[in-house]
């Protein structure tokens, strides 16, 4: 969650394995993490995961800039002269931080981050037995988990009630959204050899460019360190369920590498309703010495989905195949302590079939998408309060839909349609920190389209804490943007549509307590959507609709003993669509499927350096459903509660059980799209 307490994050470069369920919570990760490189500054020494960009443009939003950047200065200034001068922290207190990289793709401290951040670690996907990532990004305010159905169909995330392909996801520093529609479809992402989570969120396309409208999703690997190690694990239960996994990490000599695999079958629970899906990533570096290493990373994934439709027009035989894989070689060189270079190469691929399409239309269709991009960054630091960040993207995208069997009954169709962009992009961002726990961040970028052009971006944020009471202000205003994607100019027609664009801006502040061990923050958030692409009377795709979203995102996260963790979140959003030229929806309406109030809580507890148990419930309310042309209609509110436990037999071996929707909620996520009742899960888990 933003500013997550320093137990939360993983940051030490021991062994990358997740911790075993009697590990309890070892001394380096409860409020101090002492395994930070000493020689680091929060604007020093940098990771190998800093981060890359992308492009944008926008109306002046001077105004705002300047209240907000104003506000935050005085308020700086007013506590300098109210009080003494703060000593400088010792090496140790320096040294505790946990380190985000996604707010401004370099390390800095997680309390000192000017962007609203949330991180997921390691650890909490273990103690939850989460094996989706969508699935974990439920707990962080902020964003709507949207999921058609069961394990295996399509499942969004809406940030600050935005749309799902107005937020970028990235693996490594590598965008991943793919596909027709430009969005990330989580039902496949599984949590195999992750290290955590960052989640920004507000208009980031000033540093990840196109897709970054909302905000930006970073999903990090395990780096092998230490004696190699295996950890297996097989599982069974409710709706014919079986999955087994595999992880190993370590460093042998020079070389280091994390792999991860799983496999998961289930039926679900309604007819041609089942899921096949294997998944497998693996990060190799090989490291001369500490200030270089070149490394790759490798996914590939295989899902078989049956898509039953909705509960009022099954469809019993219509399957859905998908095949992703990935390669991504990078470079990060630490020339000197005052300038670092990142390189990243990838290439990924993407095939879908969908046999035999029971829409009674088109028939069998195939989709490819594949991607080349290259991603730069340069970090220089000529003074210690100065950091400049720049960089240079390129991507090229090739998008297509074959339909072999298209009717032919209105006259000639084609039966292959396809899409191809290039882009390329410059960044440049400066970081200063005038005096001692101020931080201010100014950034641009430009980005050039094959398509539609030029599309300049900006940003300005920044945080200031207050040593005396431990409190951390946040504040940022941007613009942001997103490009038509190949779905909007294909079955539109139109390939002269323009990107959307959002200026988005948010004041928050964060609160800890009790030597860290409580934290609790509160933001305020408001975009406004312009530029929207919409259908009109003829059902033509065009840019004519706009949008407001604004809220409150809030959080809670307490660690009052070594062995409890209780954590909380609330989210209180009002969507509205402010156009009338777009026909799908009244001006006015809630923009469908965000939830008006959503609250999680989380409770875990190891009882005698054994046993782990966890509970989990989520609450959503006030949804609306699209009725395309009239009025939404109301959706019913829903909540779940899941459970979890790991009793650890000995060093290398564990069992573990859960039970999900412990109350066996009857709730549909998306209207006629019936999630999952009641389901228990138990399993094994070896470790080598």
């Amino acid at each position: 969650m933003r500013n997550r307490p320093l137990w939360s994050v993983r940051i030490c470069q021991g062994s990358a394995r997740v911790p075993r369920a009697g590990d309890g919570v070892p001394p380096s990760r409860t409020f101090l993490a002492p395994c930070q490189d000493p020689q680091s500054t929060f604007l020093g020494k940098t990771r190998r995961r800093n981060q890359h960009a992308r492009r944008v443009r926008y109306p002046a939003a001077a105004t705002t800039v300047c209240l907000i950047s104003a506000a935050l200065a005085m308020g700086a200034a007013l506590n300098c002269l109210g009080q003494s001068a703060s000593p400088t922290p010792s090496p140790s207190e320096a040294e505790s931080e946990p380190i985000v990289v996604s707010a401004t793709r370099f390390d800095i401290p997680l309390d000192q981050s000017p962007a609203s951040v949330s991180v997921i670690s390691s650890d909490d996907l273990e103690q939850k037995q989460i094996e989706r990532v969508s699935d974990a990004l439920r707990e962080v305010p902020g964003l709507s988990v949207v999921q058609t159905g069961t394990a295996g169909q399509l499942t969004s995330v809406f940030t600050r009630g935005l749309r799902s392909e107005h937020t970028q996801v990235l693996l490594d520093g590598i965008p991943i959204n793919q596909g027709l529609q430009g969005a990330f479809n989580f039902a496949d992402l599984t949590t195999d050899d992750i290290d955590r989570i960052e989640v920004v969120r507000g208009p980031q396309s000033t540093l990840y460019g196109p897709r970054a409208l909302a905000g930006v999703i970073q999903i990090f690997t395990k780096q092998g360190t230490g004696t190699p190690g295996v950890t297996v694990s097989a599982e069974g239960g409710s709706y014919d369920t079986f999955r087994e996994a595999l992880q190993s990490d370590g460093k042998i000599n020079n070389f280091d590498y994390s792999i991860g695999a799983s496999r998961l079958d289930t039926d679900n629970a309604r007819p041609n309703n089942n899921y096949r899906n294997t998944a497998a990533i693996a990060d190799i570096g090989w490291s001369p010495n500490e200030d270089l290493r070149v490394g790759s990373l490798f996914t590939y994934s295989l899902s078989d989905t049956g898509n039953p439709n909705t509960i009022f027009d099954p469809r019993p035989i219509d399957h859905f195949l998908t095949e992703r894989w990935l390669i991504g070689p990078h470079v990060d060189w630490k020339v000197a302590d005052w300038w670092e270079h990142k390189f990243i190469f990838s290439y990924d691929h993407e095939r879908q079939l969908n046999d035999p399409n029971e829409d009674g239309f088109v028939g069998p269709t195939r989709a490819l998408f594949e991607r080349t991009q290259i991603d730069y960054q340069n970090d220089l630091r000529p003074t210690s309060w100065l950091t400049l960040t720049s960089g240079f993207f390129y991507s090229r995208v090739n998008a297509g839909e074959e339909r072999p069997f298209v009717l032919q009954i209105f006259g000639p169709q084609p039966t292959f349609v396809s899409d191809h962009t290039e882009e390329v992009a410059g960044f440049l961002q400066s970081t200063l920190t005038p005096i001692e726990n101020l931080i201010f961040v100014a950034g641009g970028r430009f980005d050039h389209f094959n398509q539609f052009g030029d599309v300049w971006t900006y940003r300005f944020a920044g945080s200031y804490k207050i040593d005396k009471t431990n409190t951390t202000l946040h504040s940022s205003v941007a613009t942001g943007f997103s490009p038509p994607s190949s779905q909007d100019k294909i079955f539109g027609n139109n390939f002269g549509l323009k990107p959307e664009r959002d200026l988005g801006w948010d004041i928050g502040v964060e609160q800890r307590l009790l030597e860290n061990r409580v934290a609790v923050g509160l933001t305020y958030f408001h975009n406004d959507l312009s530029n929207v692409i919409g259908f009109n009377g003829l059902f033509e795709t065009l840019n004519l609709g706009a949008a407001r979203t604004e809220g409150l995102e809030a959080e809670l996260r307490a660690q009052p003993i070594a062995d409890l963790i209780f954590t909380a979140s609330y989210t209180y959003l009002d969507a509205e669509k402010t156009s009338s030229a777009d026909i799908s929806q009244l001006q006015g309406a809630r923009l469908p499927r965000r939830p008006r109030n959503e609250v999680y809580v989380s409770v875990s507890y190891l009882w005698y350096k054994r046993l782990r148990t966890t509970a989990e419930a989520k609450f959503v309310n006030a949804r609306e459903e699209l009725n395309f042309g009239g009025p939404n209609f109301d959706i019913e509110d829903y909540s779940f509660v899941n459970i979890a436990a790991e009793y650890e037999i000995n060093p290398h071996m564990s069992i573990f059980g859960r039970i999900d929707n412990l109350t066996n909620e009857h709730y549909s996520e998306v209207f006629g799209f019936p999630n999952l009742g009641q389901a228990f899960y138990g399993g094994v888990k070896l470790r080598f």
